[in-house]
């Protein structure tokens, strides 16, 4: 199940005394990692709440592996609509479905905004998906 309010589940192993420093600085990663980037001040309250100041730059530091640590506009940014596949049959190991798969269908059934996909050209419309375009 997604999690969602992920800063409400993350505080309580944050504030334990009893977690390693290193053990706490995964949890935040792992938080940055899911939100895609974080504010400035949301980082800074973390790291000084949890007291790892002399530990910042290993968190800091991944933005140097183009990981969006520090995101200004983390609530703006654009998501790609998913579709809805709870009805389709999957198999144990295999549960995730890449987005790339919903931008094909979408762009082999002529559905891909031209706002954001300006680059992709329109099938004719007298295609009729039978064959090679």
């Amino acid at each position: 199940q997604k999690v969602k309010d992920s800063m409400r589940v993350l505080l309580p192993v944050l504030l334990n005394k009893s977690h390693d420093s290193y053990d706490k600085i995964r949890a935040i990663l792992l938080y940055i990692f899911s939100t895609n980037g974080t504010t400035q001040e949301n980082l800074d309250k973390l790291i000084q709440n949890v007291q790892i100041e002399r530990d910042s730059d290993m968190i800091r530091n991944w933005k140097y592996l183009d990981v969006p640590v520090i995101s200004s506009f983390v609530a703006q940014q654009h998501k790609y609509r998913r579709r809805d596949r709870s009805s389709e049959e999957t198999f144990q190991l295999s549960r995730w479905t890449p987005v790339i798969k919903d931008v094909m269908e979408d762009a082999i059934e002529n559905k891909l905004d031209s706002k954001d996909w300006p680059y992709c050209s329109r099938c004719p419309p007298t295609w009729n998906g039978s064959g090679a375009v």
